[in-house]
């Protein structure tokens, strides 16, 4: 359908800049950066609401999923990104797509489904939030470039929420789900209570290293030396996937004073990283990275550090102990 491919910058400059005001599209950066709503006026928050309102009522007709529940919970996020299908937003680009109601602030002629459903959607996803993990709005012009500031245990952070749609929108991720990936990694997470977590074994427990590494010895590794942990749980990779990784070494680290259980070894690929609670298997990481020299995982307070070589330089990854 497109002759060059769509990145969220030519998204912008296309289909969203022609309803921006002028001065703001001159300085773009400086619109960001400037607090549209100072005095703390009630009446834009109630706009933001208003808006967030009418993506909930366009959207399920839009995206062709009449039972799309949109709910301002977290859960409804995620039924977003799942949604966001390039065929779905090609549909809301051809001709003759138009709206059922609502329109930006400002603009040249009737906005396109797509611009919208994202001016929209942008608040609607800040507006959820707002709600579950106590953001407050920093309001900009115009409204759906506004920012939510969010503080939590990985610290203070103005998320950038329409930026978000215009990068999940760009060819480069339309079929990743990124959207709500984001959201998981820069809201979910870092306001997790993984306080609330039991605790599985003593964290200044250490356990030795795995030095051949097979479904069956890990099992029986993990038995001997955590037995208080009854299960890798069902999501865990099956022996055969496990098999196949075919792991050169696997380390063991409790983290948060022993709630959860960091394992993590090398392939010929890359390192693989697995976070496991109390009931067993909960998210995994991989990171690509050289053979040699062997990567470092480092726990810094309520921060964990993992160390890999790429192509002969160090590369390191942080994230809440509880996993990205």
């Amino acid at each position: 359908m497109h002759a060059e491919p769509l990145t969220a910058a030519k998204l912008f400059e296309r289909y969203f800049a022609p309803y921006y005001p002028a001065d703001a599209l001159a300085d773009l950066a400086g619109a960001r950066a400037t607090d549209a709503n100072p005095a703390g006026n009630p009446s834009i928050l109630a706009q933001i609401e208003h808006a967030a309102a009418v993506f909930a009522r366009l959207a399920p007709e839009a995206f062709g999923l009449p039972d799309l529940e949109l709910d301002l919970s977290d859960a409804s996020v995620h039924r977003l990104g799942a949604a966001l299908t390039r065929e779905r937003r090609d549909a809301w680009l051809a001709p003759g797509a138009s709206p059922t109601g609502g329109s930006p602030e400002q603009g040249a002629g009737a906005p396109s489904m797509l611009v919208t459903l994202v001016t929209h959607g942008a608040l609607y996803v800040g507006a959820c939030v707002v709600k579950n993990h106590g953001g407050k709005w920093q309001v900009r012009r115009p409204l759906w470039e506004s920012l939510v500031r969010l503080e939590s245990m990985a610290g203070t952070g103005d998320l950038a929420i329409f930026q978000w749609w215009l990068k999940s929108l760009s060819d480069e991720e339309i079929d990743r789900g990124r959207l709500a990936d984001r959201y998981r990694t820069h809201v979910e997470v870092p306001t997790f209570d993984a306080a609330s977590l039991p605790v599985i074994a003593p964290d200044d427990r250490r356990i030795p290293r795995l030095a051949k590494v097979r479904y069956d010895t890990l099992y029986k590794h993990l038995r001997a030396h955590v037995p208080e942990l009854k299960t890798v749980g069902e999501d865990f990779p099956s022996p055969e996937r496990f098999e196949e990784m075919a792991f050169k070494s696997m380390e063991f680290v409790l983290l948060g004073g022993g709630r959860m259980l960091l394992l993590h070894g090398a392939t010929a690929e890359g390192v693989h990283l697995f976070w496991l609670d109390a009931r067993g298997f909960v998210k995994s990481a991989y990171y690509p990275a050289d053979s040699f020299p062997a990567h470092v995982v480092q726990v810094d307070g309520q921060k964990i550090r993992v160390i890999v070589p790429v192509r002969g330089e160090t590369q390191a990854h942080e994230m809440l102990w509880w996993g990205a």
